[in-house]
């Protein structure tokens, strides 16, 4: 029984568009294989593909040739161990080993590598480009002898996803194969920049392949041959013959519609609508093991629940997972189960497993069901192997129906309110016990989805209110930026105008300079002090359209003549600020509504319980306070801590303490935010009579800003933090003893692991030492045990604003 075939789509309305990608399980040993039939141009050719990994850690070779023991007789790029670098490998010579990691399996990769020995300068025999940029950081950079023969277009066997079939097999998805015969190209003849979202995306190759070029798109599934699911759709007819690959219906169906470009309207029958489709995420839990390419997950004697890589808050959602490995008897007999739901995304921020009894939807073995409360409900069905169970949550509704085999089972409403953060998972205890075989909707649902409800696919997704068009692009709301100082006036470009502008040396231990446009551009503050406000006309100068314009006095630290800086930049109303008057305090706010930040300057009047408007039109998720005219400590105010009742101090290391009043509020009452104000007490630290104050309001925004709590766990193998988008910017402050307020960018950290370590409480020049973590397309991994980022079962807070929705993003 063979699946349909498909149609290849190129270039209609919504773009260009792929199809479908071919799942690779080191497990079953899939890989594909051709032998050309003449040798042709080994010298000069460029090879491109667009992967999405699962297995990590591992020695996975992308593309390989070999026929002898010699630098001329054996190529192969791929995934190094351990590290997961891209590398380049001739028999005895390493070409390339990136300093840059691949350890994002939740979206796709593009790369390209583009040889040409007959170069004369060293440095161009091979390029190598991961979207649409060149890879120039290397761990190992060698070149290959001018002229040299390498093994690829030799007339002997060739490889995608193994070394000679046997080992370093690839686990993942590929698609969208080329290899171009005699030209080194560029990653422009196989990709472009979206000009709505920004981001890189594939496009047509429009030239000539040459005689041993090839292209594989994996779009005919109708059977498993050279022919179909091999078929080159160059022109050439260099087909290539699938080895252990199935297209048969249900689990073991390899032919997938999870690509990289999304299209398509959801009917509810799985396996139609393309796009990046939710798997499970082997960096939410790495013990056990991830097959299938993250379908299937087994526990090691041991309870573990890793989650999916797509967490939803509203819309209707409906997945299946296939049983194996019966019988399941019932559970109080049983010393291990399986299980499978939801659960509330901010519990798995951990790679241990948190109590799930009160957090999580759940269906378990013998018919069993929680609902976000530790009482088991029991379904009276004993399930099998072979049965298929489903979960429908509509979230609107909040309501959920759990089906085995397409019969109800349970329904009901969710428990706690609507509006949550949920992300599917499974248990998996004593891996001897039972399997379960994760279907997302990448290949054809067993049943099909009730009414209305979708499959978890980034074309699914909603569009996000920032970054879905050129004008609504995260980097026109929040960036960092790094550059050079001049001693002398120089223009820095944002990208748009800021209304808030916080700069820090990164060479000098130099203070950190806050600037915004509602105290004025010459007034500034310190982040690491608590001193009263500056006032220097030659600091920064101007706010420009695109950015903002430096002077330099010796007295300010954001110009220094050679000095290495960053700034971060916020992007308010960009127009005068307004009077709000929602409050007993009148303030003075520019507020974006859209970005979910606002500045607001107000005169305290010393009386408890009064408020101050902040502008932002919902309830606030993050707000610092401080003092302008006089001596005063930066507050922070955290939902994610306790709640809200609490405070941090920015300026200090301090750990954060319980409000009850203290700040927000009338001792020993405390008086959390509303969508329009912010109650505040008779404290000289956020309200003292006549004193002036400015505070900075923020907001999350799904798909570009975050704010939020995870727990370390004391490992190079940290947590994973879900975000929904992929990161510019996080600050982390540990909520428990002395600990710094880490500051992390993607302007100073470029590549994964990203380093550049500033504290937003200390002078301290920059620090990059250690891989403190990773910026991932839905979120970030911890990859560093310190105490400021990671201690074990300590609490942490963060905000984190976007590069890029998940809905678009690519892997980094």
């Amino acid at each position: 029984m063979f699946a349909a075939k498909d149609t290849l789509l190129t270039r209609p309305s919504g773009g260009y568009q792929i199809s479908r990608s071919l799942r690779f399980n080191s497990a079953d040993s899939t890989y594909l294989t051709r032998t050309p039939a003449t040798a042709t141009n080994r010298r000069t050719w460029t090879w491109s593909a667009w992967v999405k990994r699962s297995t990590l850690g591992t020695i996975q070779e992308l593309f390989d040739s070999y026929f002898a023991n010699t630098d001329s007789g054996y190529f192969w790029v791929g995934f190094t161990n351990g590290v997961d670098a891209l590398e380049i490998q001739l028999y005895n010579t390493t070409l390339r080993t990136t300093t840059q990691v691949f350890r994002d399996p939740s979206a796709w990769y593009h790369i390209v590598l583009a040889v040409d020995t007959t170069q004369a300068t060293a440095a161009n025999r091979v390029k190598v480009y991961l979207n649409g940029s060149e890879i120039t950081a290397f761990s190992t950079n060698n070149a290959p002898t001018q002229n040299l023969d390498t093994a690829v277009n030799y007339n002997g066997a060739h490889y995608i996803g193994t070394f000679t079939g046997t080992t370093n097999l690839f686990n993942g998805y590929i698609t969208e194969v080329n290899l171009i015969d005699g030209q080194a190209l560029t990653p422009s003849s196989f990709g472009e920049t979206n000009a709505q979202t920004g981001v890189w995306q594939p496009k047509a190759f429009s030239g000539t392949y040459g005689t041993n070029g090839f292209y594989l798109n994996f779009s005919d599934n109708s059977n498993t041959t050279a022919a179909t699911l091999g078929k080159d759709y160059s022109g050439n007819g260099n087909n290539w013959t699938p080895n252990n690959f199935s297209v048969t219906a249900g689990v073991g169906n390899d032919s997938m519609v999870d690509v990289p470009t999304s299209y398509g309207t959801d009917t509810g029958v799985g396996g139609e609508v393309r796009g990046n489709y939710c798997t499970l995420n082997p960096l939410t839990t790495t013990t056990g093991t991830y097959s299938q390419a993250n379908l299937r997950y087994v526990g090691a004697n041991q309870d573990k629940r890793p989650t999916g890589t797509i967490s939803v808050s509203t819309g209707q959602w409906y997945w299946e997972v296939t049983l194996a490995n019966a019988p399941y008897s019932p559970r109080a007999t049983n010393s291990g189960y399986n299980a499978f739901g939801f659960v509330l995304s901010t519990v798995f921020n951990s790679t241990t497993s948190p109590p799930v009894s009160t957090d999580a939807l759940v269906l378990e073995d013998n018919g069993y069901y929680k609902n976000f409360s530790g009482a088991f409900t029991d379904g009276g069905v004993a399930f099998l192997s072979g049965d298929v169970l489903s979960v429908a949550v509509d979230l609107g509704a909040n309501t959920f129906t759990f089906r085995r085999n397409n019969t109800s089972l349970a329904t009901g409403t969710i428990g706690g309110t609507a509006g949550r953060e949920l992300v599917p998972f499974i248990f998996s205890y004593n891996g001897d016990y039972g399997v379960m075989d994760c279907n997302f909707g990448q290949r054809p649902f067993a049943y099909t989805a009730p009414s209305g409800f979708k499959a978890l696919c980034t074309q699914n997704l909603p569009t996000p209110t920032i970054g879905a068009t050129s004008a609504t692009l995260a980097n026109t709301f929040f960036t960092p930026v790094t550059y050079t100082g001049t001693g002398a006036t120089q223009s820095i470009t944002t990208g748009f105008q800021p209304d808030f502008v916080w700069i820090k040396s990164r060479s000098s231990a130099y203070h950190h300079f806050l600037f915004d446009s509602v105290r004025g551009i010459n007034n500034f503050l310190y982040s690491d002090l608590t001193n009263a406000a500056y006032t220097d006309a030659n600091a920064l100068t101007s706010l420009n359209p695109t950015g903002f314009t430096l002077g330099f006095t010796a007295n300010a630290d954001t110009n220094n003549s050679g000095g290495s800086l960053v700034a971060w930049n916020w992007r308010a109303s960009n127009a005068t600020a307004v009077s709000n008057t929602a409050g007993s305090i009148t303030s003075t706010v520019s507020a974006s509504t859209t970005s979910g930040f606002s500045v607001v300057t107000y005169t305290g009047n010393g009386i408890a319980n009064a408020t101050f408007g902040h502008g932002l039109g919902v309830f606030p998720s993050f707000v610092i306070v401080k003092n302008r005219n006089g001596t005063g400590q930066w507050r922070v105010w955290a939902k994610a801590y306790n709640g809200g009742n609490g405070y941090g101090i920015l300026d200090q290391t301090n750990a954060f303490t319980s409000d009850d009043g203290t700040l927000w509020g009338s001792y020993p009452t405390y008086t959390g935010p509303t969508s329009s104000v912010i109650t505040v007490s008779a404290s000289g630290e956020v309200n003292g009579s006549t004193k002036t104050y400015v505070a900075y309001c923020f907001t999350a925004i799904a798909g570009y800003s975050a704010f939020g709590t995870y727990t370390g766990n004391g490992s190079a193998d940290g947590p994973f933090v879900y975000t929904g988008f992929r990161p510019a910017y996080v600050m982390i402050k540990r909520t428990t003893s002395a600990y710094d307020w880490w500051l992390l960018d993607v302007a100073r950290g470029t590549i994964n692991a990203v380093k550049g370590r500033l504290y937003a409480n200390a002078a301290d020049a920059e620090s990059t030492t250690y891989p403190y973590l990773d910026f991932l397309s839905n979120g970030f991994k911890l990859r560093d045990a310190d105490g400021g980022l990671n201690a074990s079962g300590e609490p942490y807070i963060y905000m984190c604003f976007a590069s890029n929705p998940f809905k678009y993003s690519l892997a980094r």
